[in-house]
C-alpha cells in the first residue's frame, strides 16, 4: 500500500474521489462515464489520475480478470482537513477561533451541533494533554 499523502487533493482529483466514495467500487470506465456527464474527459487522463491517487494512498484496487476495481483507501473526511487548514490560514490568519466565530455569527449552531463540538473539543484537550507535542491553540495568557 502507498504511503498516505496529506497534501490537499486538486479539484480534478476530488471529483474522481467523489465518484469513488459515492459508488464504493469503480472501474476507470465508470469514473470516466460519470465525469463525462459534466464535461469531456479522456480515458487516459482519468487512468493517470487514478494511478496517481493510488500512489498517494487515496485509492486501492483489486483485479478481476483484466479489470481493475478501485475503492477508497481513505474516508471522504480525510480530504477536507488539509483544505480546511488552508482556508483557515488564508481567510482567518491561521485562527480556527476566528473561523468558528464567523461561522456561528453567519449561520449559528443547533443545540445538537454545539454538543458535538463540545465533545470534539473535550477529546482534543485530552489528546493534547497526553501528547504535549500536539498542537492545541491557546490564547495568550494561557486561556483556551
Amino acid at each position: 500500500m502507498a504511503k498516505p499523502d496529506s497534501t490537499p487533493l486538486t479539484e480534478a482529483q476530488r471529483e474522481i474521489m467523489e465518484v469513488v466514495w459515492d459508488q464504493e467500487e469503480v472501474t476507470v470506465s465508470q469514473v470516466r462515464q460519470r465525469l463525462a456527464q459534466r464535461r469531456e474527459v479522456a480515458r487516459n487522463t482519468i487512468q493517470t489520475m487514478i494511478v496517481r491517487l493510488e500512489e498517494r494512498g487515496w485509492l486501492k484496487h483489486r483485479e478481476e480478470g483484466r479489470t481493475f476495481w478501485y475503492s477508497a483507501n481513505r474516508p471522504r473526511t480525510a480530504s477536507l482537513g488539509a483544505k480546511v487548514a488552508q482556508m483557515v490560514d488564508r481567510l482567518f490568519a491561521g485562527s480556527p477561533e476566528e473561523m468558528v466565530t464567523a461561522l456561528m455569527e453567519y449561520r449559528g449552531l443547533s443545540a445538537d451541533e454545539a454538543d458535538r463540538i463540545r465533545e470534539m473539543i473535550d477529546t482534543a484537550e485530552v489528546k493534547s494533554s497526553k501528547n504535549p507535542n500536539r498542537k492545541l491553540n491557546k490564547k495568550p495568557g494561557g486561556q483556551s
